[in-house]
């Protein structure tokens, strides 16, 4: 086991507050939350829309089996009736492509251009911290000459590495400035950017269902003479059960 008693290139002096420190840890770590849900909430609304897709296409080659089923051609009434639902079906798929591609455009775009900002912002992070390391080394490195004894080559020494320290110390407070200024108002503008494709997507929603409800309504006053109700309709469907279980055929052997 190796045992290091201290750090290599670690200052004795604090270069950066814990107070500092601590509120550009607490705001990056909002920032990588963010960033995880919004990737998670870009790929189920991805998820949604094919989903959404899939059941419209299905109870569209549903009703178009039913279509052409030999008992359409020998009975009208339920001819006119899968007629009824597959053009109910039918107009159910168009509108929710149209909702799909509502949501596409208002909603799934604009989340995956949010999620490609985070790489740049990222990568700022990294060269702060790269910036950080350099400024704790070349700390670490005029400390060494100042505790050594002033002669005058470690004086030389020392004012070079004062002169190499003072660039990167620079290059370091404004990076790290520059990110404590930014990722809050960052963090704050996902308000106002998602506030519209969050909208736009509650009113697609709202308009598809109204469609259906409307198409929905208009199957049911085509389909429904009889005016049964469910339960009526269990029962006559459990008596042509009976029916069929009292044939021969079919008969418990």
């Amino acid at each position: 086991m190796n045992w290091m008693p201290f750090k290599i290139g670690q200052p004795k002096k604090q270069i950066v507050s814990k107070t500092v420190e601590r509120d550009f840890e607490r705001e990056h770590e909002k920032l990588q939350k963010l960033e995880d849900q919004t990737k998670k909430l870009h790929k189920d609304m991805k998820k949604s829309t094919e989903a959404d897709l899939a059941m419209s296409k299905a109870a569209v080659k549903i009703s178009a089996d039913l279509l052409s089923n030999p008992l359409c051609e020998q009975d009208q009434a339920f001819l006119d009736s899968m007629t009824a639902l597959d053009t109910a079906m039918k107009r159910m798929d168009a509108f929710n492509q149209e909702k799909v591609n509502q949501i596409q455009k208002t909603v799934i775009d604009p989340l995956k251009k949010y999620s490609s900002v985070f790489p740049s912002l990222n990568m700022a992070v990294k060269r702060r911290e790269q910036a950080l390391q350099d400024y704790k080394r070349l700390q670490s490195k005029v400390e060494k000459y100042e505790e050594k004894e002033k002669t005058g080559p470690a004086i030389v020494k020392l004012c070079q590495a004062k002169d190499e320290l003072r660039p990167v110390k620079e290059d370091f407070e404004a990076k790290n400035k520059q990110l404590l200024d930014e990722m809050p108002k960052f963090y704050q503008s996902r308000i106002d950017y998602f506030q519209p494709s969050f909208e736009a997507l509650i009113r697609a929603q709202v308009v598809y269902f109204t469609e259906m409800y409307n198409i929905f309504s208009q199957l049911t006053d085509q389909i429904d003479e009889a005016g049964l109700t469910d339960e009526q309709r269990q029962k006559e469907t459990e008596a042509k059960l009976n029916e069929l279980r009292s044939l021969s055929i079919v008969a418990d052997d």
